[in-house]
């Protein structure tokens, strides 16, 4: 391999989200963070080289993000993914929730409906409350190979002459589902049937794990005219710090719609740093990417190993896509206090509490697998030893 996952640099003294806020969200500082959705490994050397670079031009005073950057993306996309991305399709935005609420604002009044389904990435249902819409919940069904999948019968008895547009996690967080076709397409028909505009988040497109494929909603044949489509690098080359996504709009009156409210935020101008790490990330760290998923792969499956360990017990939810392990832990006897203690104070682990994102995740909990070997060992030692030692009188 080119590049060594064994190790990654340490972040415990940094500005780090994911360890500034353990003492805020954990009540300690002596718990590994795994909760946010960053990597712990190194973004793509080739990406620190074009921003040292950059960095060693000493005028850092305004620019202006250049076609060829956006370009950058738009091929990417349209190599990868079979999509039609033009140059004016595509906007800048500082955020992938930026994005999702000027979209809410464009296509909503307050007091309609925003349709979603549960559970989901918790800014979701939140934003759509700070914004003054009503968030309407359907539930995933999980299946008995424990893959979940929309409930069309419950989505669909869910709309009223209120609801104005459906967000879309594709690829899903937290369950790890890449979407195929034919469940998008479902779902563009019943969005198609009540002028429902469809908001795809698509900022895990990359990290999906063969043999699963992303598709990206608007592809699907007469998508193009209700589908906003929201992209970041930050997932894939972990540099959501940069703070750069973009939202790609190919319907002429959809985008003007959006301009007229993403206009007034004033997002136009991006960061110096942030522009180039985009266009080299998508220019050159394909090879990053590659060997980062087939690593990533690798821890889910080791943890998927000690979790079996525990049947009955906990459980692991069938990946396709992210580098986010949803935990069925309902049979540990737990609530979702209790859960969360177990793994801070006898597991000295720091997830991400299932009931954060819907009530659908109650007794569950979301684990950030993307570190390195050496750390992912570590981890595993340490949630082993904690349910060994709660509950294997029950497993003998």
């Amino acid at each position: 391999m080119q590049y060594n996952f064994t190790t990654s640099s340490n972040r415990t003294n940094t500005n780090a989200e994911k360890y500034i806020k353990r003492e805020q969200l954990f009540n300690t500082t002596n718990i590994e963070p795994l909760w946010i959705a960053d990597m712990d490994l190194d973004s793509p050397p080739c990406v620190q080289e074009a921003i040292l670079k950059r960095l060693n031009q000493p005028t850092y005073g305004y620019e202006v993000i250049s076609n060829d950057t956006f370009l950058a993306q738009i091929n990417w996309l349209n190599n990868h993914y079979n999509t039609s991305y033009k140059l004016e399709d595509i906007l800048y935005s500082i955020s992938v929730v930026s994005s999702m609420n000027a979209t809410i604002e464009a296509f909503s009044q307050e007091n309609d409906e925003i349709l979603m389904a549960t559970p989901v990435y918790a800014p979701f249902f939140n934003n759509t409350k700070e914004l003054n819409r009503i968030p309407v919940c359907s539930s995933l069904k999980k299946d008995n190979d424990g893959i979940y999948r929309f409930d069309f019968d419950d989505l669909k008895s869910k709309i009223t002459k209120k609801t104005k547009i459906f967000l879309l996690c594709n690829p899903h967080n937290p369950v790890g589902r890449a979407w195929k076709k034919d469940e998008l397409e479902q779902l563009l028909d019943i969005c198609k049937q009540n002028n429902i505009i469809v908001f795809s988040d698509e900022i895990h497109c990359d990290l999906v794990y063969t043999p699963n494929k992303h598709i990206p909603f608007s592809t699907l044949p007469s998508a193009k005219d209700i589908t906003v489509t929201a992209y970041s690098m930050g997932k894939s080359f972990n540099l959501g710090g940069l703070g750069m996504s973009t939202v790609m709009i190919q319907d002429n009156n959809l985008r003007d719609k959006f301009n007229t409210i993403f206009n007034k935020f004033a997002f136009k101008q991006g960061n110096i740093f942030s522009m180039v790490a985009f266009k080299e990330a998508y220019t050159n760290a394909k090879p990053w990417l590659d060997e980062i998923k087939i690593h990533l792969y690798e821890n889910y499956n080791k943890l998927k190993n000690v979790i079996d360990k525990y049947p009955n017990i906990i459980s692991i939810t069938p990946i396709e896509a992210t580098y986010l392990a949803w935990l069925d832990c309902t049979q540990m006897n737990l609530d979702d206090t209790q859960l969360k203690q177990f793994f801070i104070q006898e597991a000295k682990l720091g997830l991400g509490s299932g009931i954060g994102f819907g009530e659908e995740g109650s007794k569950f909990m979301r684990l950030n697998f993307a570190v390195s070997s050496t750390k992912m060992d570590q981890i595993l030692s340490l949630l082993d030893n904690a349910l060994e030692k709660r509950y294997t009188q029950r497993c003998i």
